[in-house]
């Protein structure tokens, strides 16, 4: 007797099942490395065209010709290794196989390491000090009182940008000690599981992060949804949430009147100030890693050095 072989044709998926999967394998990854990605591969895409080559699948030498390119126009190389990851998940995103392994790329990659370096360029920390003094020359009005929430409350929670403009009113509860912060979703807790934070009512009211935030949300009178939000000129405060960009330039905008260079800080010179300022007052690597949420102990370390770099510093003793 002959056996056999009966092959049935799978079963169709349905297109919804096939959309709602995407949705979240899109959401696997933050709204702003996804943005971030497809931008680097539209770039990617349309220097192609200029070139008269193809994007997709993309050849080893297009590739090393594009990171050459890039670090010609003198891109960090952080940015031309971004690049190259947002090229990988184009393709892998289409089925198709890309190799950033792949000799000719990682000959040309460590080239251009050696020779642009890979160290980034740190901003400076606010420390306690400058926040103080930045925010006594903010401006009256709704903008004003905005400013000075978001500075104070991103520094004493160690915020993110992305975690500052994700906050929403629902967010924050108000206690007697302070207010307590639910983050849902932050860099180093893409699941959504939820971080949560305290940030103690300030010795005086002037830099009191919960007195600020309450008296911004009272003027503008928001009651729920995002926190931050934009400010025109006129005073009118928009429904949407500010954007990343708007927090570096609120915090550039305020270091400069008072008296700092812009270009030495950004936002996160708010998180980083915070684990550099308390370092500095004392507070222990278990307690910083708790506010900042750090798992890094070697990254919140180098705050810590930093802010103890003149506590019992060695060479005051030599009598110079």
């Amino acid at each position: 007797m002959t056996l056999q072989t009966v092959t049935s044709a799978a079963p169709a998926i349905p297109q919804e099942l096939i959309e709602s999967a995407r949705r979240y394998a899109d959401n696997s990854r933050a709204a702003n490395t996804l943005r971030a990605y497809r931008s680097d591969w539209k770039q990617f895409a349309e220097w192609a065209d200029s070139q008269g080559l193809r994007a997709m699948p993309a050849a080893p030498e297009t590739v090393t010709a594009y990171i050459t390119t890039l670090a010609d126009q003198g891109l960090a190389v952080g940015t031309i290794g971004r690049r190259l990851i947002a090229i990988g998940q184009a393709h892998a995103a289409q089925g198709l196989q890309f190799d950033s392994r792949h000799p000719l790329i990682v000959a040309t990659m460590k080239g251009i390491r050696r020779t642009l370096g890979s160290a980034q360029t740190p901003k400076d920390a606010l420390l306690t000090e400058d926040i103080r003094a930045m925010v006594k020359v903010l401006p009256e009005g709704s903008s004003g009182l905005r400013d000075r929430a978001l500075l104070l409350v991103g520094f004493a929670g160690a915020l993110r940008r992305s975690e500052l403009v994700g906050l929403d009113v629902e967010n924050v509860k108000v206690e007697q000690e302070g207010m307590v912060i639910t983050l849902r979703r932050s860099k180093t807790d893409q699941e959504g599981q939820g971080q949560t934070i305290a940030i103690p009512r300030g010795r005086h009211a002037a830099t009191c992060p919960v007195q600020a935030l309450q008296e911004w949300l009272a003027a503008a009178g928001i009651a729920a949804g995002p926190i931050f939000r934009a400010v025109d000129r006129h005073g009118n405060i928009a429904a949407d949430r500010l954007s990343t960009r708007a927090v570096a330039n609120i915090v550039k905008r305020a270091a400069a009147a008072a008296g700092l260079d812009p270009a030495d800080y950004a936002g996160h010179s708010l998180r980083s100030g915070m684990a550099t300022a308390a370092a500095r007052a004392g507070a222990n690597e278990r307690n910083i890693m708790a506010q900042t949420r750090h798992r890094s102990v070697a990254m919140v370390r180098r705050y810590i050095h930093r802010g103890q770099l003149w506590a019992d510093n060695a060479a005051g003793c030599l009598g110079l």
